[in-house]
């Protein structure tokens, strides 16, 4: 198999039966602006050809890294699978109309929960954000819930995709696609 959006459906179809709790999450990669990293779990909310994408509040340290350094990596791993894939890659911002229809299908928990936080930010107490996300349950009562001007996502662009395969002995298996002009190569890598 050479394509691989191909491969990564098949290896996360078979997460998505094996892995018991948050299959589609992915660790996220970034650097600000000086290259100091970080890192954190985010969800995958969409793939295909055209990328990766998650969602996050626009106003948070995660998406301020990307904005400053707009190059990530992304890492699945499954460990009933003993699986790995990494995905690196510029990201762009998904459209309006993308980032709405996600939106709707939330929780309405969840996106009072989007507008009440300020992401990354100090919180005195517990107790100010539950009083935050009540005055939105009560601003939004009987309604429903727009996508707030600070919440969108991101769409990874890969240029690099790896899978990864445990193996005994740690004679693992490396398939490395790098994107080109002309579409994708393949090649392996030693463990």
């Amino acid at each position: 198999m050479h394509d691989p959006f191909l491969l990564f459906d098949r290896w996360y179809a078979a997460a998505r039966k094996s892995e018991i709790n948050d299959s589609n999450a992915m660790a996220l990669a970034t650097a600000d602006g000086t290259g100091f990293p970080s890192v954190r779990m985010v969800l995958l909310k969409g793939h295909g050809p055209d990328g990766f994408v998650f969602y996050t509040n626009l106003e948070g340290r995660k998406a301020a890294q990307i904005i400053a350094n707009p190059h990530v990596g992304l890492l699945f791993h499954w460990k009933s699978l003993r699986r790995q894939i990494r995905i690196e890659g510029p990201v762009e911002r998904v459209d309006d109309a993308t980032a709405d229809a996600y939106f709707a299908t939330r929780s309405r928990d969840s996106q009072l929960g989007a507008w009440a936080s300020d992401q990354s930010r100090p919180l005195d107490a517990r107790e100010a954000f539950m009083a935050r996300f009540e005055e939105m349950q009560a601003r939004f009562d009987g309604g429903s819930v727009p996508r707030p001007p600070h919440w969108s996502g991101f769409r990874v662009v890969p240029e690099r995709i790896e899978f990864w395969q445990d193996r005994e002995h740690r004679l693992h298996e490396r398939r490395l696609f790098m994107r080109t002009e002309d579409g994708w190569t393949e090649c392996l890598l030693y463990p």
